[in-house]
Parts: structure tokens; C-alpha cells; sequence
């Protein structure tokens, strides 16, 4: 059974364009509100369920759009009143966990917060738990911490993360000072890096002291520092909505990747802790395809060859069809067909990163009817 952790607190940014799983995911229904392993749960849920028994229910905290609060709220009937953060428009994720932090460091000055996006899909729960555990460890030492994921190939649709010497820190064997972060190498460079063992997949979860985290904010984006302040301050009062009207759209539109973890390590004040457990982000559908390959259970997203309105001769892939329609692919070994009530993707599996600009391509033509 997972022990909880004293003291942290957990931000999860609920937040999306809803572009590298189109037309599956829409703006309005991006991926984390999706079922996309077939356990009846969505990736918000079950992002959720994961951190309960490290923070319990109280010390969750979600940052969501307006567009997508009610739908995140749903979800989620089993969190307490406020627990969910409305951001007013996308700024990206430091904003949105500065938000955060701040509001829960005025409750609890000495907490420690984690942010882990809503739509990974983790195997492992006792790895994962004994991964954040090294890395609050890690954080109470005063560094801003990351989780590394051993990389399985090179891929180049992930950054990575150099790990440098061992922190020697009790509790925290396994923690490394970072050296940098690259963000999204070549196939040459990926093949090298994963090559030497030095280098982790960046998976975009990030522990630290609250007040640490602040500070680095208010050292590398001062402005950005100050708006949170002049929000948090007002949080619990009459002018909340006042203050963010007028503060919110002033901050830099940035992701925490960029806005801290890159200068922070720069600085040598940010380590990096090894997670052993099975992860994916579901970057696009040769991600969906490889994890329903290994997790789907009954009632799981059709993989192709399977289910009774699909058919498949010499054919291989990811096949996705709207209610009763039957689909036949024939010869491609790497299909992906994603059929739904008012759009038709048809691709491969080695084309899946291309699916993103698909969806630009309707928006510049005014179809917004589709995103």
C-alpha cells in the first residue's frame, strides 16, 4: 500500500488544443477528458487516482480553462469545493502552476508541490510512488526536481534531460543533478543520447518547495511573479475575478519547461530522479497504437483486426470507427483510420506527428467547426 507524502501537494494542468489526437480530440474535448485505455476511466481520472494515495483528496488542486472547467468538475465529483482552479484563457503551464503554487502556499508556507500533466498514462504505482518520493527528498534540499524516464528507442518526439553526479542525498538515492535539458533532438542526436545512459526522457513532471519554485519565478520572470502575487493575494476575496481579468492576459504565455526548468538547471539547482515505471503522453497515434497494444482490456479503442465491424487483410494498425460503420483496410501494415461522426483521418503510424498540422490546416481555412 502507498503511504502518503507529509506535505505535498499535487497541480495538475488540465489543458489541451486537442490537435495531435484530431479529429479524436477536439479544442473543446481534448485527450485528458478522453477514455483512451479502455478502464471506463479518462486520463484526467485516472491521473487522479494515481496521486490520491500520495496527497489524498484535500491535496489535489487541478488548473482548467473555462472551456473545460464544468467538464473537469464532472469528472471529478469526489474533489472539494475550489480544488479546481478556472484559468480565464491558455497561457501555458507556468502561469498555471504558479497559480497554483502560490494559492497553496498561502494555506501551507512550507508545502511541497508537484506537477504532473492530465493526460500521461503511468503503469507501475509502487515505481511511480517511489520515484516522487526521491524527488520531495530532492525538493526539501531546496532544488527544483524532475522525474527522468529511462528512454525504451530514440525518439525525437520527447526532450531529454542530462543527468550529471549523484546528489547523495539519504532517501533520495537515485537523484542526479541535471545538466541541461534538450528539447526534441534529431534521430542522429536521440540515437547518441540514449546511446551514452546519461540522458532520461523529460516527462514533464516537476517537484519543489512552493517558496522555491516562487522564487525562481520571480528571479527568471519577474513580471510573471508579480501578477501571480497580486492574484493569490486576492484569492479568497471579492476582487478574485476582478484581479484576473485584468492580470491574467499580461502573463507571458510560456511552459514551465522554458520559463524555469531550463535556467534552473543552467544554474546546477535542478536534479532529476529516475522513474522506473511505464510512461507514455500519448503524443500522437502510433503512441495510442503501441499503448492499446499492451494495456487495452475489453471495451478498449478498436486496434485494428479486432471487433466485428473491422476488417483487416494483411493490414496492421490503429482503427477507430464511429458507431456502427464497418471498416475494411486492406495492405497497409501500419494503418491508422480514425473515423468519427463529422470528420475521416486516414494515415499511417509513421506519419502520426503530422496529424497537428491537419488540424491547423482546417483552422486557417476557417473550419473551426472541426477543431
Amino acid at each position: 500500500m502507498t503511504t502518503p507524502i507529509p506535505g505535498l501537494h499535487a497541480i495538475i494542468p488540465a489543458g489541451g488544443a486537442g490537435t495531435r489526437l484530431w479529429p479524436l480530440s477536439r479544442a473543446a474535448r481534448p485527450k485528458f477528458l478522453l477514455d483512451l485505455t479502455g478502464t471506463g476511466r479518462t486520463l484526467l481520472q485516472q491521473t487522479v487516482d494515481r496521486l490520491v494515495p500520495l496527497v489524498g483528496v484535500p491535496g489535489i488542486t487541478v488548473v482548467a480553462g473555462v472551456r473545460h472547467g464544468a467538464a473537469v468538475v464532472a469528472q471529478l465529483p469526489e474533489l472539494p469545493p475550489g480544488a479546481v482552479v478556472h484559468e480565464p484563457s491558455p497561457r501555458d503551464s507556468m502561469p498555471a502552476i504558479a497559480l497554483a503554487a502560490a494559492i497553496i502556499a498561502r494555506g501551507d508556507p512550507d508545502a511541497v508541490v508537484g506537477s504532473f500533466a492530465a493526460d500521461h498514462v503511468v503503469t507501475g504505482d509502487a515505481l511511480f510512488a517511489d520515484a516522487i518520493g526521491q524527488a520531495v527528498v530532492a525538493a526539501r534540499n531546496g532544488d527544483l526536481c524532475t522525474i527522468g524516464i529511462t528512454p525504451t528507442h530514440p525518439s525525437v518526439a520527447y526532450g531529454y534531460v542530462e543527468a550529471g553526479d549523484a546528489l547523495g542525498l539519504a532517501g533520495a538515492p537515485d537523484a542526479h543533478r541535471v545538466v541541461r535539458f534538450v528539447e526534441k533532438p534529431d534521430a542522429v542526436t536521440a540515437t547518441k543520447y540514449v546511446g551514452s545512459g546519461c540522458f532520461w526522457w523529460n516527462a514533464g513532471m516537476f517537484i519543489a518547495r512552493a517558496d522555491v519554485l516562487l522564487g525562481h519565478l520571480a528571479e527568471h520572470q519577474p513580471r510573471m511573479a508579480d501578477g501571480i502575487r497580486a492574484i493569490a493575494e486576492v484569492w479568497e476575496t471579492g476582487h478574485r475575478a476582478d484581479v484576473l481579468e485584468q492580470v491574467w492576459p499580461t502573463l507571458t504565455k510560456i511552459a514551465i519547461d522554458h520559463a524555469l526548468a531550463e535556467p534552473v538547471a543552467a544554474a546546477g539547482a535542478m536534479s532529476v530522479v529516475p522513474g522506473e515505471f511505464g510512461w507514455t503522453d500519448i503524443g500522437d497515434f502510433a503512441a495510442l497504437d503501441e499503448l492499446l497494444a499492451r494495456y487495452a482490456g475489453e471495451g478498449a479503442l478498436r486496434v485494428l483486426d479486432g471487433g466485428d465491424n473491422v476488417q483487416a487483410i494483411d493490414a496492421g494498425g490503429l482503427v477507430i470507427a464511429h458507431g456502427d460503420k464497418v471498416v475494411t483496410v486492406i495492405g497497409i501494415p501500419d494503418a491508422v483510420v480514425i473515423d468519427t461522426a463529422d470528420a475521416l483521418l486516414v494515415t499511417t503510424t509513421g506519419h502520426a506527428q503530422r496529424v497537428r498540422a491537419a488540424a491547423e490546416r482546417w483552422r486557417d481555412q476557417g473550419r473551426d467547426d472541426l477543431l
